[in-house]
């Protein structure tokens, strides 16, 4: 006799579609009661029953053979191979839904977390257990506590989607969705949710932390507060271990006590060593006399504790304040001693006036918060248009040595060797004539930016032309450049037209991103998936029966 292939797979099919029946195993003693329990067989004393791979133990038990369904009383342990507990005072068991349900002090125990609530529901047809009620987890140094909750056994991951609260001794993490992996000690937190920890506060609405290596990854609406600093960005990356944070794209680093800002777009933050470094489209504004200065480069550092701080700019720096501006290779400057070093080919603009020299040296007051002075060292050129003419007054010598009133360059020394050619008017307006002289030191006195009064001193060799007989070639001192074109009008003139395209680009990719992942949920790492594979779990003993 042949049978065909349908009819094998057919009866292969309505076998597994079977339910298989509970066996009972052990029972000091069994009875009926049809009166109290109908169609009901009543065990007692060590009772131990069997289903489909799942062992039930427990004091008394109710077995309604017809439904293959048992209620369990006292001491209840069902035990799902060897590696999932779960004890309770009361339980019940359907053999043909294969579902358990267990309540009274429910405890759910794996190899890597242990569940205490009031009621749990366990499907092995999918091998996930749920519960309803304020539970608590304990794995190792963590502990959740949550109003509800979902535990997959074969992802070994706990899903909350209400209140949930991590406790660590480091730290506190609390959000109304999170994946936990007891395993792994992953954790997925895909909403609105704060780490708190004495070093920081965190807020993020979307990221990962490794609760076992104190890793995480934040990438939507995130921030970290320390409390002198907030990081935000578009991605972040933070290291606990050593309180390292790298922040990428839309970076904001903020300071709290002196209510400076630094910008970028990827930053490095280092705060064990009050180390902060800042790239792409770089800069840092700092408030200065109520006005906000702008300093941009390739690259800005800032280093330092508190009142210590020392911020470096380095690569084609700009920098721009309401009545001054400037350019130079490179910029260092010391928070405590109040010095700003232009370093590298340095310009200075104030006002109307162009200062260029080797060294340049600005020197503040940390008492008003004020610039204070102005230290130009070789080489020294100060230039200004002629207010009404095409010509130029120009001043050079060795040195400058200048005092600022209310941000503006007021009382100005030169020295040695000096040169002048200065456009002199009357208080019309008038031109009197071109002093063209040489001097040992000059003395000029600013008001509005412009020159009020020229001292000169020592050795003066020169005079006061006539604007027709000082020819045009004889109007310009030795190393002369003009360069009004490069002068820094407002702060987004401290930006180079590639810095602009780079900016646009990041944040056009940083939206696009933004609105692909809205919706999406976080994909699971491969390190959490793979996760037992490099770390076998250790047999779990079964958790012995309370007294």
């Amino acid at each position: 006799m042949f049978l065909s292939a349908q009819f094998i797979s057919a009866q292969a099919k309505k076998t597994a579609q079977t339910p298989k029946t509970i066996v009972i195993e052990n029972a000091d003693f069994s009875d009926v009661d049809q009166v109290n329990v109908p169609d009901a067989l009543l065990l007692t004393g060590n009772v131990k029953v069997n289903h489909d791979g799942v062992v039930l133990t427990c004091n008394k038990a109710y077995f309604f053979q017809k439904e293959n369904y048992l209620k369990a009383f006292g001491n209840v342990q069902l035990v799902q191979g060897d590696t999932l507990f779960l004890n309770s005072k009361y339980a019940e068991y359907s053999g043909n839904e294969k579902k358990a349900f267990a309540t009274g002090n429910a405890v759910l125990t794996s190899p890597d977390a242990t569940l205490q609530t009031d009621t749990i529901n366990f499907d092995r047809n999918i091998q996930e257990a749920f519960y309803n009620t304020k539970g608590t987890i304990i794995n190792k140094d963590n502990t959740l506590v949550s109003k509800s909750g979902r535990y997959f056994v074969k992802e070994k991951k706990f899903q909350f989607l209400t209140e949930v609260t991590i406790t660590n001794p480091k730290y506190v993490i609390k959000s109304n969705h999170l994946d936990y992996y007891s395993n792994s000690g992953h954790t997925y937190l895909l909403g609105p949710s704060t780490i708190t920890s004495k070093a920081n506060y965190i807020y993020t609405e979307k990221g990962f932390y490794d609760t076992k290596k104190n890793l995480a990854h934040f990438l939507r609406r995130s921030y970290i507060k320390y409390d002198d600093r907030l990081i935000e960005g578009d991605s972040l990356y933070y290291d606990r271990n050593i309180e390292f944070a790298s922040a990428t794209r839309n970076v904001k680093i903020t300071d709290s006590i002196n209510k400076g800002i630094v910008k970028g777009h990827y930053a490095e933050l280092y705060k064990l060593k009050d180390s902060m470094f800042v790239t792409k489209r770089a800069v840092a504004v700092n408030l200065v006399e109520n006005d906000s200065v702008y300093i941009h480069g390739q690259k800005l550092m800032v280093t330092g504790k508190e009142g210590e701080r020392i911020l470096r700019a380095y690569k084609n720096v700009r920098f721009y304040k309401t009545d001054m501006s400037g350019k130079c290779d490179s910029i260092h400057s010391d928070s405590k001693t109040a010095l700003t070093k232009l370093i590298g080919n340095p310009i200075l603009w104030n006002g109307d006036n162009q200062i260029t020299g080797d060294i340049m040296h600005l020197i503040g007051d940390n008492k008003t918060r004020k610039i204070d002075s102005l230290k130009v060292l070789n080489n020294t050129f100060v230039l200004s248009k002629d207010t009404l003419g095409t010509g130029f007054n120009q001043v050079k010598g060795l040195n400058l040595f200048g005092k600022f009133r209310d941000g503006k360059l007021h009382d100005v020394d030169v020295i040695k060797n000096t040169e002048v050619i200065y456009y002199m008017r009357n208080d019309t307006k008038e031109l009197i004539g071109i002093n063209k002289n040489v001097s040992s030191k000059i003395n000029m006195i600013l008001e509005n930016n412009a020159i009020e009064t020229i001292t000169f001193y020592n050795k003066v060799d020169g005079d006061i032309y006539p604007e027709d007989e000082l020819p045009e070639n004889a109007r310009k001192l030795r190393g002369m450049n003009w360069r009004g074109d490069e002068r820094i009008k407002s702060k987004d003139d401290i930006f180079t037209d590639e810095d602009n395209e780079m900016n646009e680009k990041l944040i056009k990719e940083g939206k696009e991103q933004e609105e692909k992942g809205k919706n999406v949920p976080m994909k699971v790492r491969k390190e959490t998936l793979n996760y037992d594979k490099k770390n076998p779990t250790t047999k779990t003993e079964p958790k012995p029966k309370s007294k």
